[in-house]
């Protein structure tokens, strides 16, 4: 195996313990909401709010994470425009997320644990996933050239 493949199996793999942990935070986060523990959460009847806010709490996570951990020793300028490109990417992967959710309830009339489960968490959160792979590569975490160990603090 060549350097660079090692080096790309490296990043998918940290990449993917990111997602892993932000998908039980997603999890954790919208069964509380919906379902809490006796089957009728606080946002029950708002299924689609209680996966936003989920997803926005395991986006900081992903964020965090893929930051100082899958994309750490790129070098990186510390530029406001790298957020709000963070910010609209996960509009969009919230987009999917919640589009699976909503099909699942709204088209198929299912609903519940198991229904909400599959298809906003596991379903909507795969898709989004391979979505946040391809363009956090490319667009929030692009490499700017120089030392990849080393992180500016530039201010643009």
């Amino acid at each position: 195996m060549s350097s660079t493949s090692r080096a790309h199996a490296a990043k998918l793999a940290s990449f993917l313990a990111i997602g892993g942990l932000a998908f039980l935070v997603d999890a954790a986060v919208f069964n509380l909401l919906a379902f809490w523990v006796t089957g009728r959460g606080p946002l029950f009847d708002q299924p689609l709010i209680a996966k936003t806010i989920a997803i926005v709490v395991a986006s900081i996570v992903t964020y965090v994470g893929n930051r100082y951990w899958t994309f750490g020793r790129r070098r990186l300028s510390l530029r406001f425009s790298r957020y709000v490109v963070f910010a609209l990417l996960n509009l969009a992967a919230i987009g999917i997320q919640l589009g699976c959710l909503a099909f699942s309830r709204n088209v198929l009339g299912l609903e519940g644990p198991i229904p909400d489960n599959i298809s906003g968490t596991l379903i909507g959160q795969a898709l989004a996933t391979i979505f946040r792979y391809l363009t956090y590569d490319r667009l929030v975490f692009r490499e700017e050239g120089g030392d990849a160990d080393t992180i500016t603090e530039e201010t643009a």
